[in-house]
């Protein structure tokens, strides 16, 4: 941390903020661990057990927490580096306490508070979120076994990095907190909306009144026809009469 102090402005808010919460994460605990990395005070590295009494009790999972300059007055991204069947691996996952609902997040929260949020709502449906997954619980077991050899490039073997050290209980504030996160999707998916009985109706009644219509206009026809044609005939019988009297008067 003393070299951190050195590269970064410890008066800047955010800064001041991180530094502090690394120190607050320093020991790993039995369910969770979490440490910038040492060339970046804004990247961080966690570890989680996998939430007990669910498919993924026997998994450990390792990711990446990957925070704005404005920390905290914006949420960090969360992206998964095991697989594990509930999130997709190197891609930032949906959460709102994640950088995909900004609206919802509260400067209050912090790495703890997401590390809590992700365990916590590991066991919960996909619901088309981004970044979700929605394996069978059959294979997300396999993947937790598989998940204990999984090694991370930069921290190394995962299943070395958490410690039998009970954390912190869970205060009141951050359970309630927690009883307010919940998943969201960046893009919902907008049902089909029922279609409107009002609309059944409608097109019978155009089709009503276009076929009064044709009816008014054909009838309209007849009767030009039948008036063109009286017409005719009363002059045919006037230039008859016409001609027989002029015949006469010869």
């Amino acid at each position: 941390m003393a070299d951190m102090g050195e590269k970064y402005n410890t008066k800047c808010p955010g800064v001041k903020r991180l530094m502090r919460e690394a120190m607050e994460l320093a020991e790993a605990t039995e369910e969770y661990c979490a440490r910038p990395l040492e060339d970046n005070l804004f990247e961080w590295h966690f570890t989680v057990q996998g939430p007990k009494g669910t498919e993924f009790e026997d998994g450990i999972y390792h990711g990446r927490i990957l925070l704005p300059k404005e920390y905290p007055m914006h949420p960090p991204h969360i992206i998964l580096l095991t697989p594990n069947g509930r999130f997709e691996v190197n891609k930032k996952i949906c959460l709102s306490i994640s950088g995909h609902h900004p609206e919802t997040w509260q400067p209050s929260w912090s790495i703890r508070t997401a590390l809590l949020a992700l365990i916590a709502f590991m066991p919960t449906p996909a619901e088309g979120t981004i970044g979700s997954l929605d394996y069978s619980p059959a294979e997300r077991k396999i993947l937790a076994k598989k998940s204990r050899n999984w090694a991370c490039p930069q921290c190394g073997e995962i299943s070395n990095l958490l410690s039998s050290t009970a954390a912190k209980p869970i205060t009141e504030e951050e359970q309630s907190v927690l009883s307010q996160i919940a998943f969201k999707g960046e893009e919902e998916q907008t049902a089909k909306p029922p279609e409107d009985p009002a609309h059944d109706v409608e097109p019978q009644s155009l089709e009503s009144t276009d076929n009064t219509t044709n009816f008014l206009d054909q009838l309209t026809e007849i009767l030009v026809a039948l008036l063109i044609g009286a017409i005719g005939i009363f002059i045919y019988r006037r230039w008859n009469v016409h001609e027989t009297v002029g015949s006469d008067d010869l």
